[in-house]
C-alpha cells in the first residue's frame, strides 16, 4: 500500500511540473482568497543529523528527507501561507526543544505543539519547562491513547494540569470508539481545549458528539483523498462532507491545515489548498477569513 502511495505521490509531483505553473495560476484566479493563511499542521524534521529521525522511516522516501520551512514555502506555491503551527511528531523528549530552536530562527513558524506522552514519569516538569518558551502550546497524542488514558488516574490528571495551564491537547481521531473516548475525557476534564485532525472523517455521529464541546476545534486538514488510484480535485466531490463538518463545528471552530508533508503522499499542497478554497467560494468574506486564519488565533492563542 505505502508503494502505491509513493508512486501516486510521484506521478503527482510528474503531473504538476508537467503542466507547469499556468494551469495552477489560473485555478488560483478561481479560489477564494483570504487575507491571511495559517496553516495549524506542519512537520518539520532533519533526517541528515547524526541521531537521525524516529519518524518519518527510511522505507518512506516522499518524507524521509530534510523538511524546514524553506522547503515547505517552495511547496506551498503559487500560493502564500502567513505562518504555520508545527507539530512535533518525535516521541523523543528532546526533541521539542529542537523544533522551539528552529522556530527560534524561522518566522514562519507561530506556534509549536509538541510531543509528550501523559503518563511520562517527567510529564510535568517537561511540560512546565518547554511552557516557557513563548511558542509552545500544547502537545499532541494519538487517539490509539484515549482508551488507556481514560482508564488511568495518573494520565488524567496529567491532562487537567495541561488544561490548568491553559495549554491545548492536539488528538487525532479515527474510528467511533475514539469519538466517544474523546467526549468522555472533554467531559471529565473542564476547560480541555482541544484540537481534532484530521477532519471531515466518514462518521457524522462521532463528529455530532464531538460538536456540542465548545471547547473543540476542527482541523479542516482531512479533506482530499484518493478514489481509484486518483484524486479528484473538484471541490463538489467533497461538498457533503465539507457541509457537515460546516454545520457541525462552524467558521469559529474550524481551522485549516495541510499537514504538510505527509499530504504528498495523497496529494501536493496547491491540490490541498484549492479544494478547500474552492469549496468556500461564495461563501461571506468573515467565514472564508475564519476558517484560514482568525481561528487558528482562538484554538492556539496566536500572536500574530
Amino acid at each position: 500500500m505505502v508503494t502505491s502511495l509513493l508512486m501516486s505521490t510521484e506521478l503527482n509531483r510528474r503531473s504538476f511540473v508537467t503542466t507547469g505553473f499556468v494551469a495552477a495560476s489560473s485555478l488560483l484566479a478561481a479560489v477564494v482568497k483570504p487575507s491571511r493563511v495559517i496553516d495549524v499542521a506542519t512537520h518539520f524534521y532533519d533526517t541528515g543529523r547524526p541521531q537521525g529521525v524516529p519518524w518519518p522511516p527510511p522505507t518512506m522516501p516522499a518524507l524521509y528527507k530534510p523538511s524546514f520551512p524553506a522547503r515547505y514555502l517552495e511547496a506551498v506555491k503559487p500560493y502564500r501561507v502567513d505562518g504555520v503551527v508545527a507539530i512535533e511528531a518525535s516521541p523523543w523528549l528532546e526533541d521539542n526543544l529542537w523544533l522551539l530552536t528552529l522556530g527560534d530562527r524561522e518566522p514562519l513558524i507561530r506556534a509549536v505543539v509538541g510531543n509528550i506522552a501523559p503518563g511520562h514519569p517527567d510529564f510535568r516538569a517537561a511540560l512546565e519547562r518547554f511552557s516557557k518558551h513563548p511558542l509552545f502550546r500544547g502537545i499532541r497524542i494519538g487517539g490509539p491513547a484515549l482508551e488507556g488514558l481514560l482508564a488511568d488516574s495518573k494520565k488524567q490528571a496529567d491532562i487537567a494540569f495541561l488544561a490548568e495551564r491553559g495549554l491545548s491537547l492536539d488528538i487525532l481521531v479515527s474510528g467511533p470508539p475514539q469519538f466517544e473516548q474523546l467526549a468522555q475525557l472533554v467531559a471529565r476534564v473542564p476547560g480541555l481545549r482541544v484540537i481534532v485532525g484530521h477532519m471531515p472523517v466518514d462518521d457524522s455521529r462521532g463528529m455530532q458528539l464531538l460538536g456540542k464541546y465548545p471547547s473543540v476545534f476542527a482541523k479542516v486538514s482531512g479533506v482530499v483523498r484518493k478514489v481509484n488510484g486518483e484524486v479528484p480535485r473538484e471541490p463538489a466531490f467533497y461538498k457533503n462532507g465539507l457541509d457537515e463538518l460546516w454545520s457541525v463545528f462552524g467558521p469559529e471552530r474550524l481551522v485549516f491545515a495541510s499537514n504538510w508533508p505527509t499530504c504528498d503522499l495523497i496529494a501536493l499542497y496547491p491540490v490541498v489548498f484549492e479544494v478547500v478554497a474552492g469549496y468556500l467560494t461564495g461563501r461571506p468574506g468573515a467565514e472564508v477569513e475564519a476558517l484560514f486564519w482568525r481561528t487558528a488565533v482562538s484554538a492556539y492563542r496566536l500572536n500574530l
